[in-house]
């Protein structure tokens, strides 16, 4: 049985080596780029002033507020503060116990 598997195995991946080197090399022939021709001077002209027009609009948008979707249900009591007395209380905790797993 190993040895039919092994020999189907082989014939799956030496099957794309038997067709023929053209027909893996060879690229279809398009042209993937529509020749245009050029702008025209008032087309260039339009383009600018819109792009100068859509510039000018995104400057006007004010400034958006940081949003803090969980501001109200926060309270300002859980802020860690800084001050010296809970520094001193978390310094003066000790881990009792014995860590076995």
């Amino acid at each position: 049985m190993k040895p039919l598997r092994f020999a189907v195995t082989i014939a799956v991946l030496a099957w794309p080596l038997s067709w023929p080197v053209g027909a893996r090399a060879q690229m279809p022939n398009i042209n993937l780029l529509a020749d245009q021709p050029s702008k025209t001077p008032e087309e260039i002209e339009q383009e600018q002033a819109r792009d100068k027009a859509y510039k000018e609009s995104l400057k006007k948008i004010p400034e958006a507020k940081s949003a803090d979707p969980w501001g109200g249900v926060r309270s300002d009591a859980a802020k860690p503060s800084t001050s010296s007395k809970t520094q001193a209380t978390t310094k003066q905790k000790t881990k009792t116990g014995s860590n076995a797993n």
